[in-house]
């Protein structure tokens, strides 16, 4: 469990003779095992947001204005390379760092700092195009999912709710409907969810992702892409980005 996909036991998808597999352009690693369908073949995309289709990761640029960055990096390093384990107990240990940060900071990152990566209007808007539900699925934060989902047009979104109270952090999440932290296993739940409720096999969704955090919900997919990752989510990916934009995936899975 964790890993994307063991590579003797992919998925084989409808071979398609203009698909490259074995020879993929430069900057893009396929280890699929078959050849790759076109981009109508999938009916549903999920992606995680920091680092993957925004340039930030929010809880790092939140504690850089609040004046202690390099501790929460730190952590949030170690979780993405897959050093601290328990997500849910990284996270709660960066926010405890926070306790007492003015919300307003949260405005200064959207306003000041948060970026989409190169190709991730790109990419959405062709999936949409083509039909596929997008799904956000992140261990960020809803004050910045609601305007990505919005910008990109997800249909589904799914992430972690800041608590706030009197106009600062508390250091605390609030309780929604499915939990209050949003961890590798319930970004595998959501994608798992986002399939029934829209009538889609597992086989025919795709996960994009670039940290451990993401590896469940990768194994999950008929599909794992890895967007600049950490070393072990590159090596368990069935398509890696290594250089360029995420509209690159639209190289090897064709509209």
């Amino acid at each position: 469990m964790g890993r994307a996909r063991d590579r003797d036991n992919r998925p084989q998808f409808p071979l398609r003779t203009d698909t490259v597999t074995s020879t993929a352009p430069a900057g893009l690693v396929v280890n699929a095992g078959s050849a790759l369908p076109p981009l109508s073949f999938f009916k549903l995309a999920a992606f995680d947001m920091d680092s993957t289709l925004i340039g930030i990761e929010c809880i790092d640029e939140i504690a850089a204005l609040a004046g202690k960055g390099p501790e929460v990096a730190a952590i949030t390093e170690a979780a993405m390379r897959g050093e601290i384990t328990d997500f849910r107990d990284s996270l709660r240990r960066r926010l405890a760092l926070l306790a007492g940060v003015p919300a307003t900071v949260l405005d200064r990152v959207l306003a000041e700092r948060l970026t989409f990566n190169p190709g991730a209007r790109e990419l959405c808007a062709a999936m949409k195009a083509a039909g596929l539900k997008l799904v956000l699925v992140s261990g960020g934060f809803t004050y910045f999912t609601r305007h990505v989902a919005a910008e990109l047009g997800m249909d589904f979104v799914r992430s972690n709710e800041l608590e706030i109270v009197d106009g600062a952090l508390t250091g605390g999440l609030v309780m929604q409907d499915w939990g209050d932290i949003c961890d590798g296993e319930q970004k595998r739940r959501m994608l798992l969810d986002c399939c029934a409720r829209t009538g889609c096999s597992p086989e025919r969704a795709m996960a994009v992702g670039d940290g451990a955090n993401d590896l469940l919900m990768m194994g999950a997919a008929g599909l794992s892409v890895a967007y600049h990752a950490k070393p072990r989510v590159r090596e368990q990916a069935m398509v890696a980005i290594n250089d360029g934009g995420l509209d690159r995936l639209l190289e090897l899975v064709r509209p």
